[in-house]
């Protein structure tokens, strides 16, 4: 019998808690260790309606990237969509586990997958937060060109991005909101940088530095590793059914 437990030590053993960042709230956030499971939804977020799917398809533990609880929860009730969230996994009995920062820095996490789907080679950890960032290279190419490649790759509606006046050849990425980590692109020598959440002055600030900055969004750069999570479950533990999110995509659109 599969509990909890056994799939929360599983994922510590690929996204270690002791990666994760100071602030941060990782591992079991609802539930209990020795509760059985045999259906495990993934989804990036433990949105309101992710956490009903879970309840409907009869999921015994619902895994995600980002926390369920994050900051101190002052009352949980029926008055917003994250206690409404969490009120519905106690109801049914669905644990939660989540593997955040600690999964964004671990090898073969969240940058390693989103250097991989954008055909990254030579790839080396990147930044001042325990090598949270990746850095590799692509064949050299124009940056209208890369944009459209990686538009395509992670299936963006649209990117916003600033051309720093360089041909792509050296990128870094961090997926999800590591725009602070601009200067450390510049100083490793990339000419590129994809992440997600940036800021208007982070554009020109780019800009100024000669590095092109791509804002690929913040679901579309951290979701490709919802698949790997999902995979990596499946094959550990092949008498539990792992499904991945049918109701979760980006709420934000392009008019």
């Amino acid at each position: 019998m599969t509990t909890v437990g056994d799939i929360l030590a599983y994922l510590e053993t690929i996204a270690p808690p002791e990666l994760k960042m100071d602030w941060d709230n990782v591992g079991l956030n609802c539930g209990s260790r020795s509760t059985p499971v045999t259906k495990v939804l993934v989804a990036l977020d433990p949105f309101e309606h992710v956490c009903a799917e879970a309840a409907q398809w009869g999921a015994d533990l619902l895994v995600t990237h980002h926390p369920l609880i994050f900051q101190p929860l002052p009352m949980v009730t029926d008055d917003a969509a994250i206690t409404r969230g969490l009120m519905e996994l106690i109801r049914h009995n669905i644990s939660h586990i989540c593997a955040h920062t600690n999964l964004d820095c671990a090898p073969g996490g969240v940058n390693d997958t989103l250097a991989a789907v954008l055909g990254l080679t030579n790839v080396q950890p990147l930044g001042a937060y325990g090598g949270m960032m990746r850095c590799g290279e692509v064949p050299v190419q124009s940056l209208e060109a890369f944009l459209a490649f990686v538009k395509e790759k992670l299936h963006c509606d649209g990117l916003r991005y600033c051309n720093g006046g360089k041909p792509v050849h050296k990128v870094a990425v961090g997926g999800g909101s590591c725009s602070d980590g601009l200067y450390d692109a510049v100083c490793a020598g990339c000419d590129t940088f994809i992440t997600s959440d940036v800021k208007y002055n982070g554009f020109w600030d780019a800009k100024e530095q000669g590095l092109s900055i791509i804002d690929a969004g913040h679901f579309h750069t951290e979701n490709p590793v919802v698949s790997i999570l999902a995979e990596k479950i499946a094959a550990a533990f092949p008498n539990v059914e792992v499904k991945i999110s049918e109701s979760h995509a980006d709420c934000m659109k392009f008019y």
